[in-house]
């Protein structure tokens, strides 16, 4: 792969447009329309991993998105300038920090309410629901039929940033190719998912990848699997990094972790002499909170400057396709003992934490009973209770699609939209738990 090539403004939809100059460079401007969008600002109201707050503000999906886009520009910058010195100063370097910017606030847009596990439901239900394979296999191919049973939040970020929904425009939210590949973190169909299930596009969207992946010059690997757009590996550090030491500090304001537990396992991510420089400073601030929130911007900063480092060591490696793992989990410095002690933490107490494993049970009920209902009524379109249910649908998403694969995506579509509150709210709706005020 080729730095001049991989970098490339074309939006999709409007490959033969061009705009007339502007203040703003193409990249940022797919970093507005994102900004300004509904799926985006829905996701202040989809969980991350506590359930959405209380008298405590924890991260959501828009403010775990938004500085997952701050530290991604910081490590994007900290890359170039480090290609800059080994290859000089060229144009297609310019514009990383905006393109990994739009990319990360947009790496979640896809995700179904109640956090991961609402997108472990969708995929269990179509594996595990008495009779559905009976039914529905024998109408899909098999790709199709892996794309339900795997069903996975990154491909539907890229279906919802890319797919002509009803009465839209072509191309979605027509933007450039260069940020739509930069958030594809596994470049290959459903097929190819192997035992992890992780894949990048659904059926519906795999020729959209493909010409932009002829476009960007991005290379296949013997199976048939497309190696990674470079940039994804920024993104996805950008995300590790965020999501494991925020949850560390989310976790400590909810008192599931004390205070010196969190400042032993974040100070592993330093050397001693750093380490001890940091935990001194502490000494300035009286108040827990705000010394884990020190520690915390410490520690995401040593983990950009490692994440940089790996990056350039593996240069190479990442331009032939041949890079295997992240570059967060590759790190062999005492950043990366620090990070897998924070991780190991994190599973061991953050993840099933009584909390969050209420949110993960309730999102499962809810989100099951849902589908029960919006399947039963794209598939029996004629019936009282269908009709009804589909005249609450929104009109972009096509409930009377041709095929059986169409129509249920629609309801995935809809049901991946909706917030948590939206979710709960229909659910009570749908059982005659509430009604309307009269």
């Amino acid at each position: 792969m080729d730095w001049n090539q991989l970098i490339c403004s074309t939006r999709l939809g409007l490959e033969e447009y061009r705009a007339p100059r502007q203040t703003r460079n193409d990249f940022e401007r797919d970093y507005d329309r994102l900004v300004f969008s509904s799926p985006f600002r829905r996701l202040q109201n989809k969980t991350q991993v506590f359930p959405l707050p209380g008298s405590i503000f924890v991260h959501n999906r828009l403010t775990h998105s938004l500085e997952v886009s701050s530290v991604g520009r910081s490590l994007a910058r900290e890359v170039v300038n480090g290609l800059r010195e080994r290859h000089g100063d060229r144009p297609c370097f310019e514009a990383w920090s905006d393109i990994v910017a739009a990319a990360c606030l947009c790496h979640d847009i896809g995700n179904p309410p109640f956090g991961h596990s609402g997108e472990k439901t969708i995929g269990s239900y179509f594996a595990e629901t008495p009779g559905l394979e009976e039914h529905l296999r024998p109408q899909l191919t098999d790709q199709q039929w892996l794309d339900l049973v795997r069903f996975e939040g990154n491909a539907n970020s890229f279906r919802l940033l890319t797919h002509q929904f009803e009465g839209r425009r072509p191309g979605g939210f027509a933007m450039t190719y260069s940020a739509l590949a930069a958030i594809v973190k596994y470049p290959h169909s459903s097929l190819l998912a192997g035992e992890k299930g992780k894949f990048g596009f659904f059926a519906s969207e795999q020729p959209i990848y493909e010409r932009m992946a002829a476009r960007l010059g991005i290379g296949r690997h013997p199976d048939g699997s497309y190696m990674r757009h470079p940039l994804v590996y920024i993104v996805e550090a950008a995300d590790d990094i965020c999501y494991q030491i925020m949850d560390m500090e989310d976790a400590h304001k909810l008192h599931v972790l004390d205070t010196a537990t969190v400042k032993h396992t974040l100070g592993l991510l330093f050397d001693e002499d750093k380490r001890e420089r940091t935990l001194a400073k502490l000494s300035r601030v009286s108040d827990p909170n705000e010394q884990i929130a020190f520690m915390r911007s410490v520690a995401v900063g040593e983990l950009v400057q490692e994440a940089a480092a790996e990056f350039l060591r593996a240069e190479d490696e990442i331009l032939a396709g041949t890079y295997r793992g992240s570059l967060i989990g590759n790190l062999r410095s005492q950043a990366g003992v620090g990070y897998r002690a924070c991780s190991a933490l994190a599973y061991a107490r953050i993840y099933h934490a009584p909390d969050v494993l209420d949110v993960e049970i309730a999102g499962n009920r809810i989100m099951t009973n849902l589908l029960d209902h919006l399947l039963q009524a794209v598939l029996h379109p004629d019936r009282v209770a269908s009709r009804l249910l589909l005249a609450k649908v929104p009109e972009q998403y096509n409930v009377h699609a041709p095929d059986v694969y169409g129509k249920v995506q629609s309801v995935l579509d809809h049901l991946s939209a909706m917030t948590d509150v939206y979710a709960l709210d229909l659910y009570r709706k749908l059982n005659g738990h509430s009604l309307p005020a009269v």
